[in-house]
């Protein structure tokens, strides 16, 4: 009896003066593409980048420009003549916009910090099966990010607890989301049960298994939720208009509201006699707003996309 046996196609043959692109698409069995279709998608590239870099230079460029050539321009400066850092020197130099820029560094640090404390002990508390009560805890979790109280509601559990008025009230209304316990929890659930046990046998306190063990596993997924975090207080504004009554308390995004969205003066707010022109100003404070984010981000980008693939494969 004879058997035959399928021959299994060998490797495509590569051309030895071919280029590496080439080579791989010959290997891999795709066609190369003409250089037609090469041309649309660095043309649609070059668009797709001018159209987002455009506005940001827009706004760099107006803040570095003088009164003369923002008139000319008709108010948005794409390159400066002759760059000047007056409006930077004017808004640093005391008022208003210098204690709002400290004081939104402060609830960013110390928001960002204690959410991501209370969001590990909360889900840590919450991934382990013989925790008491640790099943309607969840439920309850889960229920807020069904419903919520509303702003009225709200405005009067802060205004009971005599936070009108107080940092802490920029701080403790989003101190802790749901969504990020679910997220941190079935990342500590996917941490091997045996290290849990190994560490109790040596005789460290759930504490000490937190804080040694499972936060040093989870930086990944803890990265994102302080990125999360940094950015939701840098960027809100919203309960600075509900709580907070005195102008010295005002964070930087409730400044930039005030002076770019609803155009109001600066001038009357910074200090010296020369004031820069206003369309400078409010470009320099938006400059301002989006620096520390944009410094941030590169540092926890290797972070990023790990911890939030970890943390919602499994849950």
């Amino acid at each position: 009896m004879v058997t035959s046996t399928k021959r299994r196609p060998g490797p495509a043959k590569v051309l030895p003066g071919a280029s590496r692109a080439r080579q791989l698409r010959t290997i891999n069995g795709a066609a190369a593409p003409n250089l037609a279709v090469r041309g649309l998608k660095g043309v649609v590239l070059l668009i797709s980048c001018a159209l987002v870099i455009a506005p940001f230079l827009a706004v760099i460029s107006t803040s570095l420009a003088d009164q003369a050539q923002i008139a000319e321009a008709g108010g948005y400066v794409l390159w400066p003549q002759n760059p000047s850092l007056d409006a930077y020197r004017a808004i640093f130099s005391g008022g208003v916009v210098t204690r709002a820029t400290l004081v939104s560094i402060g609830v960013t640090l110390v928001g960002s910090g204690l959410s991501v404390l209370v969001v590990a002990f909360l889900a840590y508390s919450l991934s382990r099966p013989g925790s008491w009560g640790h099943r309607p805890i969840l439920l309850l979790v889960l229920f807020t990010m069904l419903f919520n109280a509303g702003m009225i509601p709200n405005y009067l559990l802060i205004k009971q607890l005599g936070l009108i008025d107080s940092y802490w009230s920029l701080i403790l209304p989003t101190l802790v989301s749901a969504f990020q316990v679910v997220i941190v929890r079935a990342f500590f659930l996917e941490v091997p049960q045996e290290i849990i046990d190994a560490a109790r046998i040596d005789g460290a306190s759930e504490l000490q298994i937190l804080v040694r063990i499972m936060m040093p596993l989870s930086r990944a997924v803890l990265a994102v939720v302080a990125l999360f975090n940094a950015v939701s207080y840098w960027s809100a504004f919203f309960n600075a208009v509900l709580y907070i009554n005195s102008t010295e308390k005002w964070p930087l995004q409730l400044v930039l509201r005030t002076y770019v969205i609803d155009n109001t003066a600066v001038g009357a707010d910074l200090p010296g006699e020369v004031v820069p022109p206003q369309q400078s100003l409010q470009m320099a404070i938006l400059v301002v707003s989006l620096i520390p984010i944009c410094l941030v981000y590169p540092f926890l980008q290797k972070h990023f996309a790990k911890g939030v693939v970890i943390g919602a494969v499994k849950g």
